[in-house]
């Protein structure tokens, strides 16, 4: 009925009244948390928001299989408009002043941990899972899934748009990834990638003058 009330109601009216009744939809929410229009919720029950959380219009949470973590978004993490934030069997927890650009997908089978203070830009997927293919005579669809693992994104990671992170990877800390880029393996903190498959460029560490200029990947 919450939602039925108060999930499309635009401007001041709306964003009060979300304001006031949504928290009593979530396990828990912090103070000055800003709820846009249109939001989808599937089991908010399971949905933590911490302090001064930004979700923009027509973003889907769903922690219908997240299990007991279920979804976490920490203090100061901005959702972009139209992201999706899926746990599918598996949880989600993203960390302090990470900022999701528009239409970002999260989809977590064996767990998703997103660190402190990520960017990640806007049309960028994240997780998912594997159709087994094994057998010609049966859909691929009905042969179910599986994963190589959780995705882990450590602090202070840049995602250019439309990058991908698969299953069973690890962004290193402060590593950069570059537009467009596919990560199939671990990155080593502080790399600086790009292609499809993603492929490390250099070091942020090297000393030489190519990296002292920076490298800035389409942000989107």
């Amino acid at each position: 009925m919450t939602t039925l009330l108060c999930s499309g109601l635009p401007g001041s009216l709306g964003y009060v009244l979300r304001k006031s009744l949504y928290p009593r939809l979530f396990n828990q929410v912090g103070s000055g948390v800003i709820l846009g229009q249109n939001l989808v919720l599937r089991h908010p029950q399971k949905i933590s928001l911490g302090n001064r959380v930004a979700i923009d219009d027509g973003v889907l949470l769903d922690a219908s299989g997240a299990g007991d973590l279920g979804i976490e978004l920490g203090d100061h993490v901005i959702v972009s408009r139209n992201c999706v934030i899926q746990g599918k069997t598996g949880s989600v927890l993203i960390g302090p002043k990470t900022d999701l650009g528009c239409n970002v997908v999260i989809t977590s089978n064996s767990g998703i941990e997103i660190g402190h203070s990520v960017l990640i830009a806007a049309n960028c997927y994240i997780g998912g899972g594997r159709y087994i293919t094994d057998h010609l005579d049966i859909p691929m669809m009905d042969q179910g899934v599986y994963t190589k693992g959780p995705v882990v994104i450590k602090d202070d990671v840049w995602l250019g748009a439309g990058a991908t992170v698969l299953d069973g990877v690890t962004v290193g800390q402060g590593c950069i990834v570059g537009a467009g880029a596919v990560v199939t393996r671990d990155l080593p903190e502080y790399s600086i990638a790009v292609g499809v498959p993603a492929k490390i460029l250099r070091s942020r560490q090297s000393n030489t003058q190519e990296t002292s200029h920076g490298y800035h990947p389409k942000a989107g």
